[in-house]
C-alpha cells in the first residue's frame, strides 16, 4: 500500500480548504466560539480541527471510508491482519480485547502485574480470571513477564480458559517471550492478547523488542500516545489469525467506546503511521543510540544503577526495551518519589515513572540533543544534592511471595458486594472490596476478592507515610480499608 498517504489528514486538509460551515457538534464551531484565552494557550488550530468524522471528515451518504483506509494502512505498516483505531485510550481497549475473547463467568488468564485497568475490565466484564503471577525480580523489588512455562502450568489446571493475556513490555520496559507464550497458548487452541501499550514503536525497528504481530500474539492492543508520536488516549487494536472475530471485536469495542470519537486522536494516529512508515527506521535508530550514550553516562554517576541488558542474561526477563531508561536510585538514600520530586521542582524535569526504588525516563524519536543534555544536568544535580534531602519513613518492601494474595471471591463479586470500612489494624483477613494501586505504576497490590494480609497492609501503609499515592483507595490515607461485608 502506499505509506504516503493519510487518509484522515487529507480528508481533515480538504474540509478546512472548502470552509464547510456545520450547523452540528462540536457546539464551538471549529473555534468560533472558542474563549479566546483558551486558544491563546492551546491554539486556535485544534478547534480548527475538531471535526466530526461523519458529516464532517466523511460523508454518511457515500460512505468514503476515510477511517476504513487509514486503518488499512495501519494494519500493513505493522504486519497485521486488520488494525481499529480507538480514541478512548488503551485502558478501554484493553477491557474490549479481554471482553473479546472472555464473557461474564468464563476465564481468562491473566498476568497479575497488569495495569489496574485491567482490574477495572475484569470487574465489568464479571471474567473469572487466573492469575499468572510475573517473574519478581527479588533484588530490585520489580516484576518481569511471567514466562510461557507460567501459562502452560495454568492452562493444565483451567483447561476451560478461553485465553491469556500477557503484559509486554512493562512500565520498566522489561519484556517476556511473546512468541513462546503464543506458541502454549495456540497448542490448546486458545488466543493471546498482548497489552503492548508501552510498545507501539517496536515494529518499526529490528533493533527493538520483539513486536507481538511478528511473534504469533492473536490481538496486540499499543498506546500511540506513550512511545509513539499520536495525542493522548492514541490507541490502536490489531488482529491476525482467525482465534478472535473481528466482527465481535468491532462489536465490544462499539459496546465501550465513545459515540463521539475525536478526530485530533485520528488524524494523529493517521500521521505517526505515515511517519514511521517512511522514517521510522531512521529516527529511532537515533534514539537508540542517543539511549545508549545516556545509558552509559547514567552508569558513571554516583549512586545511581541503570537497568540494562544483565536482566536477560540473569534469565528474569526474555528482552529490554532499550528507550526505557530505569534508573536505581537507593544508593543515593533517597526514594524514586523523592528523586522525580526534587528533578521536577529544582530542574523542571518531569520524569515517566517512579516508585521506592526508582525512576524512568523513556526517550523516543522525539528527543534530541538538548533534551538528552537536560536529562543528564538533571541527573548530575540529583547525585549532588541528594544528601541534603529529608530522609523519609522506610517503605516495608514485602518478599515477592508476599504479594501473592489469595483469591477468595470473583472480583466482580467483591466489587458490588455489600461492603464495609475497617480499621486498618483489623483488616488483615478479610476480603478487598476496592482496588488498592501504589501510582505510579498502577498495578494494583491488592484487587477486589483477595484476602488482604499483614504483609501488603504494612507495605501499602509504609509507602503512604513515606509519600505514595493510592488514588484508587475509598480512604487514601489508608487508615480505613474497604472490604466485603460479613
Amino acid at each position: 500500500m502506499d505509506q504516503s498517504r493519510a487518509p484522515v489528514l487529507e480528508a481533515l486538509s480538504a474540509f478546512r480548504r472548502r470552509g464547510d460551515i456545520v450547523y452540528g457538534p462540536p457546539g464551538h464551531k471549529q473555534g468560533r466560539g472558542a474563549d479566546p484565552r483558551v486558544a491563546d494557550l492551546v491554539g486556535l488550530d485544534v478547534f480548527r480541527s475538531d471535526v466530526l468524522l461523519l458529516n464532517g471528515l466523511d460523508d454518511r451518504r457515500e460512505s468514503t471510508g476515510v477511517l476504513d483506509r487509514a486503518q488499512e494502512l495501519m494494519a500493513d505498516a505493522v504486519g497485521a491482519d486488520r488494525a481499529f483505531f480507538s480514541t478512548c485510550g488503551s485502558s478501554l481497549s484493553v477491557k474490549t480485547a479481554m471482553l473479546s475473547v472472555a464473557g461474564p463467568g468464563e476465564k481468562l488468564l491473566i498476568s497479575r502485574n497488569a495495569h489496574k485497568s485491567v482490574i477495572a475490565a475484569v470487574v465489568i466484564n464479571g471474567v473469572e480470571p487466573v492469575w499468572v503471577h510475573p517473574k519478581f525480580d527479588a533484588a530490585r523489588h520489580l516484576a518481569h513477564p511471567p514466562e510461557p512455562d507460567d501459562v502452560r502450568r495454568k492452562l493444565a489446571e483451567h483447561p476451560d480458559a478461553k485465553g491469556m493475556l500477557l503484559i509486554t513490555p512493562t512500565d520498566w520496559g522489561s519484556c517476556g517471550d511473546i512468541q513462546g507464550t503464543a506458541r502454549v497458548c495456540h497448542e490448546a487452541g486458545v488466543p493471546l492478547i498482548v497489552d503492548e501499550a508501552w510498545g507501539a514503536h517496536l515494529p518499526f525497528h529490528p533493533d527493538l523488542p520483539a513486536w507481538g504481530m511478528d511473534h504469533g500474539a492473536d490481538l496486540v492492543v499499543t498506546s500511540v500516545h506513550k512511545m509513539g508520536g499520536a495525542i493522548e488516549q492514541s490507541s490502536v487494536f490489531h488482529l491476525q489469525y482467525d482465534r478472535i472475530s473481528p466482527e465481535v471485536l468491532k462489536q465490544r469495542e462499539d459496546l465501550l467506546g465513545t459515540t463521539s470519537a475525536s478526530s485530533l486522536v485520528y488524524a494523529t494516529l493517521d500521521g505517526w503511521r505515515r511517519q514511521m512508515a517512511e522514517h521510522g527506521h531512521d529516527l529511532l535508530g537515533t534514539a537508540l543510540h542517543r539511549a545508549e550514550r545516556v545509558r552509559k553516562a547514567v552508569a558513571a554517576l554516583p549512586g545511581l544503577r541503570p537497568m540494562g541488558r544483565e536482566i536477560v542474561d540473569e534469565g528474569l526477563a526474555a528482552d529490554l526495551d532499550p528507550l526505557k531508561i530505569v534508573i536505581d536510585v537507593r544508593e543515593l538514600g533517597i526514594s524514586g518519589m523523592q528523586a522525580a520530586e526534587w528533578l521536577r521542582d529544582h530542574r523542571h524535569v518531569d520524569l515517566g515513572s517512579s516508585d521506592t526504588c526508582r525512576v524512568t525516563a523513556s526517550l523516543t524519536h522525539a528527543d534530541d540533543d538538548r533534551t538528552e543534555e537536560v536529562l543528564l544536568a538533571a541527573l548530575r544535580a540529583l547525585t549532588d544534592h541528594a544528601g541534603a534531602l529529608e530522609r523519609r519513613p522506610a517503605v516495608d518492601l514485602p518478599a515477592p511471595s508476599a504479594l501473592e494474595l489469595e483469591q477468595a471471591m470473583l472480583p466482580r463479586d467483591a466489587f458490588f458486594a455489600p461492603a464495609e470500612h475497617v480499621p486498618a489494624e483489623r483488616a488483615a483477613g478479610r476480603v478487598a472490596a476496592e482496588t488498592l494501586s501504589p501510582y505510579p505504576p498502577g498495578v494494583p497490590a491488592i484487587a477486589p476478592g483477595e484476602v488482604i494480609t499483614d504483609e501488603v497492609l504494612a507495605y501499602l501503609r509504609s509507602g503512604v507515610d513515606h509519600g505514595v499515592l493510592v488514588p484508587d483507595a475509598a480512604d487514601p490515607t489508608l487508615r480505613t480499608l474497604r472490604v466485603v461485608a460479613r
